[in-house]
């Protein structure tokens, strides 16, 4: 997998544009047996999830499922190989599901303090990327704080990765704690692929942050890759399905793209299996499936001055414009019940659109209409819905 052509997707290998669908499952390689780890494979795979972010050691380096801690003596030039043969399995078991994409974490500033750091950083690295580099879709990813005095490690990890698998695999650095992205310490560093942020519970920060990174020259693809988990609690505030797809919807119609979680693949105790299919994560797939329908749907382009009257850009309510940049179909996403209007000729559509709504929750889309081909033009979000999505699709003459 690489950056495409504009440096706002990705592509893989053959050049076929690669949607990013992400799931944080931070303790695949540590806290599940084989066959659970097949289960939660499968159940990803079915809900349309394209990329897992997983740690390598886990969210702590401590025993894994079979009683195995990642290092001798805690230490990361000294890998212990009962703990990895586990890894190993579990690897080989995602190659299975042939067009997944594994996020691979080999730092945390946290979690790792003290344990790795400039002096072994790059051993540690070079022998992760060395063993586990021969694996397609493959992206490898570090969690330092976004600040400077974590720059100097996350430069060490790049090297060692680099030099392990001979810069096959794209590099990424996803910033912890929250609110961050890797753009505020790393973005011209050459090694870094591609920008991560990570929000959790502040969604009203989405949109800024995501259109911040997205204005970043040189152009890289940005993912926000970790926000709000569905079962969650103790924000002061329901995690909702409703709020799960602002927080995705956001993403995608600023120019980026989005990863989901749910907090019992990584909270222990929690029983994960109610995890396996939730609704917010069925409705990521809904998200997805409205995107790949779209003609060229990679190219898409923010357009907030497509809303002529209802936009809205500050708050968690947001509602949000995007379009192809030929005017083949614009998107509007209205977080919550709306009335705006769209300046249908910006579409640049001279034989006219069609418009119709698709419901975030079911998918279910609602009959075409026919709309003017210039001028702004009102639309509503249906009674009784949630939140909205209009498509308007040009029709070719």
């Amino acid at each position: 997998m690489r950056p495409g052509r504009d440096g706002r997707y990705f592509v893989r290998p053959g050049g076929e544009p690669f949607f990013w669908l992400g799931d944080t499952q931070w303790e695949l390689f540590r806290l599940f047996s084989l066959e659970q780890a097949r289960q939660i494979l499968d159940s990803r795979t079915g809900l349309g999830f394209t990329c897992l972010q997983i740690m390598l050691v886990g969210v702590d380096p401590l025993e894994n499922i079979e009683g195995q801690r990642p290092w001798l003596g805690d230490d990361p030039r000294k890998p212990n190989e009962k703990y990895f043969a586990h890894v190993d399995r579990v690897v080989d078991l995602c190659r299975t599901h042939e067009d997944m994409v594994l996020v691979v974490g080999v730092y945390h500033t946290v979690r790792m303090k003290g344990l790795v750091h400039t002096g072994n950083a790059r051993p540690w690295a070079r022998w992760v990327a060395d063993r586990y580099g021969g694996v397609p879709g493959m992206v490898w990813s570090m969690y330092p704080r976004a600040v400077q005095e974590d720059v100097p490690v996350c430069r060490e990890l790049a090297r060692g990765l680099q030099e392990g698998d001979g810069g096959r695999h794209l590099i990424t650095a996803h910033p912890d704690p929250s609110p961050a992205s890797s753009s505020s310490i790393l973005h011209a560093e050459p090694w870094l692929a591609f920008n991560s942020i990570q929000t959790h519970r502040h969604m009203d920060l989405v949109h800024a942050m995501v259109t911040e990174d997205y204005r970043r020259q040189p152009p890289k693809p940005v993912v926000m890759a970790e926000g709000v988990y569905e079962g969650s609690t103790g924000h002061g505030f329901e995690v909702t399905p409703l709020r799960l797809r602002r927080q995705a919807y956001y993403s995608y119609l600023d120019g980026g793209h989005h990863s989901y979680g749910h907090d019992g693949f990584w909270r222990v105790g929690y029983p994960w299996q109610q995890a396996l299919d939730p609704p917010g994560a069925r409705q990521m797939g809904i998200l997805k499936e409205v995107f790949l329908c779209r003609h060229q749907w990679w190219r898409l382009v923010p357009d907030q001055e497509l809303l002529a009257a209802g936009g809205r850009t500050d708050g968690q309510e947001l509602t949000l414009a995007a379009r192809h940049p030929e005017g083949r179909w614009a998107i509007v996403y209205t977080g919550s019940p709306s009335r705006f209007s769209v300046a249908m000729g910006r579409i640049g559509a001279p034989g006219g659109c069609e418009a119709f709504w698709v419901d975030p929750r079911s998918g279910q889309a609602s009959q075409r209409t026919r709309c003017v081909s210039s001028g702004p033009q009102t639309f509503s979000t249906p009674d009784g819905w949630e939140d909205g999505l209009l498509v308007l699709e040009a029709i070719q003459q």
